[in-house]
Formats: structure tokens, sequence, C-alpha cells
């Protein structure tokens, strides 16, 4: 089995984690850990420029960190039993975790849910919502437990 675990850096990522670690799967199950790192747009360099601030070492560094957090994901999953690769893209998260499925032919998407409602999700956009309409296949939306 190929799952696609799609993360970033919040609790709602750790959720979909966790629930992976726990889980029973198949003896040949491959996990791969994906994050994608969203580029600065280019007017948005524009708004905030200021002489000291060097974008594409703040690119460099975000790429970092998404590197990090793939490589902590992987040692996290490991001794459950699964296999992991780590991958980091750039670009919109929601149309590269759809890619990234289609491209390695992957049997689940696994990722956690922002839980934005109304204004927010109009503003910021939901990817759990436009992996789940536009993936090849299944998909797998974990969400955090509300206290």
């Amino acid at each position: 089995m190929k799952i696609l675990l799609a993360i970033d850096d919040s609790p709602h990522s750790r959720s979909a984690v966790e629930s992976m670690r726990q889980r029973p799967w198949p003896q040949e199950t491959v996990v791969r850990i994906l994050s994608v790192v969203q580029p600065i747009p280019p007017f948005a360099t524009e708004l905030w420029y200021a002489p000291n601030v060097d974008i594409t070492a703040w690119e460099t560094e975000m790429d970092k960190r998404a590197n990090a957090l793939v490589t902590r994901v992987a040692a996290t999953l490991q001794p459950a039993g699964l296999a992991t690769e780590e991958i980091v893209r750039t670009g919109d998260p929601r149309m590269a975790i759809v890619h990234e499925a289609s491209e390695w032919r992957a049997d689940l998407i696994v990722l956690g849910s922002h839980g934005y409602t109304g204004i927010q999700r109009l503003l910021l956009g939901s990817v759990a919502q436009y992996v789940v309409s536009h993936a090849d296949c299944s998909v797998e939306v974990v969400r955090e437990r509300r206290a």
C-alpha cells in the first residue's frame, strides 16, 4: 500500500501523524511524507521590502525547516514498522499534494484538517477540501479532537 502523508508543522498535522502511527497497516506499506513550502509571492516581497531582509535566505530557511519536519515525522513512523520516504516540494499545497499523489500513484492520502469555517475558509481556502475534491485516490482527513 502506498500512502501519501501530507504535513505542515501544525497540531492538525501532528494528529494525522499520530493516527498513522497508532494504526495497523499492511506489511508492505510505504508512507511518503510530503511537506509543501509556499513561495513568497512577488507582490508580497514588494510590500514587505526592507533593505535588510533577504527573501532568498528566508525561503531557504523555510525549506530547511520543512526538510527537518519530514525527517522528524519519518523517525516517528519507522518504529511502527512503516517504510518511509521524505519529500519536500515548493508550490501551492493543494495542487502539490494532488499532483504528488497522482504521479506516485498513491492508494491513500492522509492529511489533517485545520477546521476552517465561514470567512476563514473563504479567505484562506481549505487544503483538505481541495484534495478530497481533486485526488484520484481515497483521502482520509484527520480532525483534531476538541476538548
